[in-house]
């Protein structure tokens, strides 16, 4: 692809969020590679960015087993998270802001420093100083969330919105609890999964490696006070409106509101 394609494709991506309006993937987007996709995303980044909407961390996706087999892929991905993504615990989002909603259960590191990735002597988990419990509201710019890995690269793993809850230090004792803790995702007060931090990667201490190898591949920036959003413990669930919350076990809760109503043309 030239710049121009590049530039090409992000635009569509970002009309499509902008005008709540999904694209369809095969008819309006080329056939992309990864290393293209990543380049589409740091166009789509830097323009928030340009727009007053600085970086704030990044997200893994598809860490989990149930993940990859919901979205039908293999591969773990990275995205960036932004300012304006960002809900305060306990706050609202308008609905009208998104397409097609769905929410994940999630945990949220904290960087304490920065760090290269292309350094190899860079350790990713000795950097991470806190943890909490997240909840990721993801949607998709394609119509159906039908989408290839390139796609949804491209498409910034189809960030939308997330709120972190209290952090907490980390320290042996707590990074041998998060091996195996107990996770559930409710919606209109209502438990609707249950999961636990051992489907991230078998252990969210895997998060180190994963996230530094396509951070160096794809020259994404890692900085000291980043969200590092681990991925989700369960496979995505639709939303609509309503109180949705994250709980995990032995590290708390976290949730928010998605208010008003849609206005879009496709059903959730």
């Amino acid at each position: 692809m030239t710049v121009a394609d590049v530039q090409h494709v992000a635009r569509l991506l970002e009309d499509a969020a902008r005008d709540r309006t999904p694209l369809s993937p095969q008819a309006e987007l080329p056939d992309l590679d990864l290393t293209e996709a990543y380049a589409i995303q740091r166009v789509l980044v830097g323009n928030r960015e340009s727009l007053g909407d600085p970086r704030v961390g990044v997200k893994l996706g598809f860490t989990s087993t149930a993940k990859m087999r919901q979205m039908g892929v293999d591969d773990v991905i990275v995205g960036a998270l932004t300012a304006r993504m960002r809900v305060r615990e306990g706050g609202r989002i308008d609905r009208s802001r998104l397409i097609h909603p769905r929410v994940e259960p999630e945990i949220a590191f904290r960087l304490s420093r920065d760090l290269d990735p292309a350094d190899p002597r860079a350790d990713l988990v000795s950097a991470l100083d806190a943890v909490a419990p997240a909840v990721e509201l993801i949607d998709s710019r394609f119509s159906g969330f039908a989408f290839d890995l390139p796609r949804v690269v491209a498409d910034n793993t189809s960030a939308a919105a997330f709120a972190v809850g209290h952090w907490v230090p980390l320290d042996a004792a707590l990074w041998a609890h998060l091996a195996n803790a107990a996770v559930t995702l409710s919606i209109a007060g209502r438990p609707v999964a249950f999961g636990s931090t051992a489907a991230i990667l078998g252990d969210p201490r895997r998060i180190g490696a994963a996230l530094l190898g396509i951070a160096a591949e794809h020259s994404i920036p890692l900085r000291a006070g980043d969200v590092v959003l681990a991925g989700a413990a369960t496979a995505a669930l639709p939303v609509d409106t309503g109180h949705v919350e994250t709980r995990v076990a032995g590290l708390g809760r976290v949730a928010l509101t998605i208010t008003g109503t849609r206005d879009d043309g496709e059903r959730t």
